[in-house]
């Protein structure tokens, strides 16, 4: 099979290709080929992956090229993690909303509006030509904001995009963990959107343990969300919440400690990066250990403000080992050979969550087998949690309206009924001072 990976001179591709090393099965991905916008990227993400494959017989061969048609054409998969505006876009994003006192992180608030805006654009044009040149492939979408991404491309590929995310796998294993259980044999009961969901239930043969991990103060206050959210937080919710959901319960200390910081996350990893990609100019550098190295000083200071608001400390060993590209791979198994199994993932609602129409990208467990990936119907969610999730939802569909039409009104709009964003003031001159400096937002009129 042919996999082609959208955004293949980032950072995280090795991730990827190291899962598929670890896949010596029939009807595996014996082809890859990275297709991205910058030359040197490429090979610098190419060296790391031949020293990956240096040991490995049967390793998927490489190519890579920046022609976006020729990498799509005859594709079985394409995995898709472009971000458009570079890294200096995400430090961007984070400069001009917290100039105005509001959250700029990647995905959440007034950032995460900036990103889809100008990322939309670009994903429906991908969305456009792999209907044209390989109308038979799925893409799997990592791109971020991802909910919404996925939804942009939905109309165009229907349900042959699917969308994954790596935090509902490692909530899910951390408190599969604490409760002493197999991750691989618990339902993680995980409903919202991308980014804002909420972990209700995890059965084991049938029974619910959560509540046993709710009642024992130890338990609940041993790993990372038990340490984010506090102990008396997460009774009063009833439910874990996904990590990212910090950003909305503790929004003010976090935009505080976001202003305070030396450096925003994304001006660290555009930073960080930037040394990587410059080191692997040198031939004589050793790829993988120099890209080892950079990835685990990324890991590690993951979500770190937050962390230090909330007096955390530091992430535990086991949370520093990613988990996406494993998602992809199970993704990418099921399908092609039928192996039915159940993933949480990106997908159109089809009257899974009956809050929502059946069009709108939701976050749940899903069967996934040859014909793809089937949400499961899920009990409604709390009010406060519905009354989050479609305000949410609310402004992405402003977003797409923004992006299809080029107004800036529903950009603005998009901005002003975001729940972290509290002014139409505000809006209007995020909208601005965005446009101002993402030439990808000058079709903004």
């Amino acid at each position: 099979m042919k996999l082609t990976i959208l955004g293949g001179g980032g950072f995280r591709v090795p991730l990827v290709y190291g899962a598929l090393l670890t896949d010596h099965a029939e009807g595996r991905v014996t082809e890859v080929v990275l297709h991205d916008l910058d030359d040197g990227r490429l090979h610098a993400v190419a060296r790391v992956l031949a020293e990956q494959a240096s040991t490995v017989a049967d390793a998927p061969t490489v190519t890579a090229t920046t022609d976006l048609d020729e990498a799509l054409r005859g594709a079985d998969f394409v995995f898709s993690a472009i971000r458009v505006g570079g890294l200096e876009g995400r430090a961007n994003d984070e400069r001009v909303a917290l100039a105005e006192g509001v959250l700029g992180q990647e995905t959440v608030g007034a950032g995460g509006i900036a990103y889809g805006l100008r990322t939309v654009p670009v994903a429906v044009d991908i969305a456009r030509r792999v209907a044209r040149l390989a109308p038979d492939a799925w893409v799997i979408n990592f791109t971020n904001p991802a909910g919404l991404v996925t939804e942009a491309m939905s109309r165009h590929l229907g349900d042959r995009v699917i969308g994954i995310c790596d935090s509902p796998v490692g909530l899910g294993r951390r408190i599969a963990r604490v409760l002493g259980a197999n991750p691989r044999e618990a339902f993680i009961d995980y409903v919202g959107l991308n980014h804002l969901g909420w972990v209700r239930g995890l059965r084991v043969a049938g029974r619910d343990e959560l509540p046993r991990l709710l009642a024992d103060s130890d338990l609940l206050g041993s790993f990372e969300e038990g340490k984010l959210f506090g102990v008396d937080w997460l009774r009063s919710l009833g439910a874990i919440p996904n990590e990212y959901l910090h950003y909305y319960y503790f929004n003010r200390e976090t935009v505080r400690a976001y202003q305070q910081a030396e450096k925003t996350r994304g001006a660290f990893l555009r930073d960080q990066q930037a040394r990587f990609y410059e080191e692997m100019r040198r031939p004589d550098a050793a790829a993988l250990t120099a890209w080892d190295r950079t990835r685990a000083e990324r890991e590690a200071t993951y979500m770190a403000e937050n962390r230090e608001t909330a007096g955390a400390g530091d992430r535990d060993a086991d949370d520093l080992s990613g988990g996406y590209e494993k998602v992809a791979l199970a993704l990418m198994r099921a399908i092609a050979r039928d192996e039915r199994t159940t993933l949480i993932l990106n997908v159109r609602n089809q009257g899974a969550l009956s809050v929502l129409d059946s069009d709108a990208v939701i976050e749940v467990p899903c069967l996934v087998d040859a014909n793809g990936a089937h949400p499961v119907a899920v009990a409604p969610l709390p009010e406060h949690a519905t009354g989050l999730v479609c305000a949410v939802k609310g402004v992405e569909r402003e977003v797409l309206a923004a992006a299809a039409s080029g107004s800036r009104a529903s950009a603005v709009k998009a901005f002003a009924l975001h729940p972290l964003v509290d002014s139409v003031n505000v809006a209007r001159r995020l909208v601005e001072g965005y446009t101002a400096v993402h030439p990808g937002l000058a079709y903004l009129r």
